[in-house]
């Protein structure tokens, strides 16, 4: 009788443990934090200059009990095509939203909508930017476009219009409130359904606004420079393009002081009488201590959210991410703003806590992607991925068993052409980068021209020069490792479906530049 009593102790534990894909007998809780532009430069937990000044104590809290990835990458640096991909898996030349103007249609398959159906409750509340209605979530309450940093006005279905029409507005600052309706919903939801909440910050996006409570931070600092902060001159570098440079955020603030708008904080703002390094200088600190402002509302929400998990017994079964749409730029190259492949635009920040099975205190440095993110909440879901997701769960990853087939290089394209910041697409492994900037509009919509630049190549050696200072391509050191990563990413565009997609106009600029 003893024997049969310890077998079927056996065959119980045997059921209740196989692979880490199946582990557990009940899907987790999924909370899914994501803010917007809030770079990794900007989080404390990534080195560079900012480290000593972020704001950070529940990110660090996070990380300090869960995994940090120090490889995860967007593939279209811009905030709709990035949340489209996020949320279908899937690239943008699959998915159709290719720049900011696209809406991503509420019929096409995303994981919201699969996550839903398994059972599981859905909500969505802060920014959604994707234009059409939301679908997947048994509750949404978002802000209309890119939304108000003060007072915003927030759409559930009862209100709901297309565009800036509908909604109500609720009092406070848009990360406050935010949360507040978050966690609203997590006391109201049914206890007994596993659910998926995403709550999206309008922060840290342009104009950069603070709640009052953080108005004075950083009123006597200082703040460092990147070593980048005085490149005027893109041809020093060998780099291709001048970019969005601080002047231009500059001149905003010096319109928006001149006609009284209230749009950007700490109004007005000048540098008469300055200098160009002088003046540079000075909007730089502005803006990072705006940004860092921002971002510190940011971080005190995320300890609410982690408050909420300890008082309510949740912390357990509860997988609780935070990233952010994609990187920022800075100050680095002189610039601010995103959409380039170089490192500070491309790299998304990410951390991840699961108790139940993820280590704490760890890193990995895998080449992750924002096509992979819905792969992963689907393999915690226990549900099977569709065929039309390009990406994979990293779910093995995070438990320091990554698998021999995973990735060792990543495609990356960005299509909202401009003159100084041309269209263009590229390669990157963990050592190497290399970017053809095609300079085509493709006429696309949500492009700011439709006159072509000229095509040209970047290419960077990132184990010796990790902050991209130096374009190499000239470089004859370099040239068997270029004509590899040509072949190498003409393999890519065939595997993900990309050069399938190439109208005649981009067909001739690539065999003549290749």
């Amino acid at each position: 009788m003893k024997s049969i009593y310890l077998c079927f102790i056996c065959f119980l534990a045997l059921s209740c443990s196989t692979s880490p894909g199946k582990k557990l007998h009940r899907p987790p809780n999924i909370i899914f934090i994501m803010s917007d532009d809030h770079t990794s430069q900007a989080w404390g937990i990534y080195g560079g200059v900012l480290e000593q000044y972020a704001v950070n104590q529940n990110i660090k809290r996070l990380a300090a009990d869960g995994v940090v990835l120090d490889n995860a990458f967007c593939t279209n640096s811009i905030c709709v095509p990035s949340r489209a991909s996020i949320l279908t898996g899937q690239y943008s030349h699959n998915n159709q939203v290719f720049t900011l103007t696209d809406a991503l249609d509420s019929n096409r398959q995303n994981v919201a909508q699969l996550i839903q159906k398994s059972g599981y409750q859905t909500a969505l509340i802060g920014k959604w930017h994707l234009k059409d209605k939301p679908s997947g979530f048994d509750h949404f309450n978002i802000l209309p476009g890119q939304g108000r940093y003060h007072n915003p006005i927030l759409k559930n279905n009862d209100n709901w219009e297309y565009g800036n029409k509908g909604g109500k507005e609720y009092k406070g600052f848009s990360a406050d409130v935010i949360m507040d309706e978050s966690l609203k919903w997590l006391d109201q939801r049914d206890k007994e359904k596993p659910f998926m909440l995403m709550t999206h910050f309008k922060a840290t996006h342009e104009p950069f606004d603070y709640p009052a409570r953080f108005r004075n931070l950083f009123e006597n600092d200082t703040i460092p420079e990147p070593v980048s902060l005085l490149d005027f001159d893109p041809q020093q570098s060998g780099r291709s393009f001048d970019g969005q440079i601080l002047e231009i955020l500059a001149e905003r603030w010096r319109q928006a002081s001149i006609k009284d708008n209230d749009r950007y904080p700490g109004l007005p703002f000048d540098t008469e009488g300055l200098d160009a390094v002088q003046s540079r200088k000075k909007t730089y600190q502005k803006f990072v201590k705006d940004f860092l402002k921002s971002a510190a509302a940011i971080d005190d929400n995320i300890g609410r959210m982690l408050t909420y998990l300890d008082d309510n017994g949740l912390v357990d079964n509860t997988l609780i991410i935070y990233t952010s749409d994609q990187g920022y730029f800075l100050g680095e190259h002189g610039m601010f703003d995103k959409r380039m492949f170089l490192e500070e635009s491309a790299r998304m920040p990410f951390v991840i806590r699961y108790p139940e099975e993820i280590p704490a205190g760890k890193r990995i440095d895998d080449i992750v992607l924002n096509i992979d993110f819905p792969s992963l909440l689907l393999d915690y879901a226990g549900i099977p991925q569709p065929d039309q997701f390009q990406g994979e769960s990293f779910r093995k990853n995070l438990i320091m068993e990554t698998p021999g087939h995973w990735r060792d290089k990543m495609y990356y394209r960005y299509y909202a052409h401009s003159i100084n910041r041309p269209a263009h697409l590229g390669i990157r492994t963990d050592r190497n980068k290399l970017i053809f900037y095609y300079g085509l509009s493709l006429g696309l919509k949500g492009t700011y021209t439709d006159k072509a630049t000229p095509p040209s190549w970047e290419f960077y050696d990132l184990v010796n020069d990790p902050l991209e200072l130096e374009n190499q391509y000239d470089n004859p050191n370099y040239q068997s490792t270029i004509k590899e990563l040509k072949n190498e990413l003409i393999q890519l565009r065939e595997d993900f479906g990309d050069s399938q997609t190439d109208s005649p106009e981009m067909q001739n600029v690539i065999s003549k530049s290749w």
